[in-house]
């Protein structure tokens, strides 16, 4: 990369005015858990629903929350 007379577009924003972007997501992950076992309740166990709480448990388990606790 050589000398550029070009403005900087890429640093034309304020770093402090953007927020965070995944700042809820435990606590989203654990919602999601919460309605899941309602819809199994109400619905049964369907395919879509074993997939679904099984892509939540993973989600638990790398963020280290215990689902016993929740």
């Amino acid at each position: 990369m050589g000398v550029s007379n070009k403005r900087p577009r890429q640093l034309n924003y304020s770093v402090n005015v953007k927020g965070p972007k995944s700042g809820n997501k435990v606590a989203n992950t654990i919602k999601h858990y919460k309605k899941l076992q309602e819809r199994i309740a109400f619905e049964g166990s369907t395919k879509w629903l074993i997939n679904a709480v099984e892509i939540v448990l993973l989600k638990l388990k790398k963020y280290s929350i215990n689902i016993n606790k929740i």
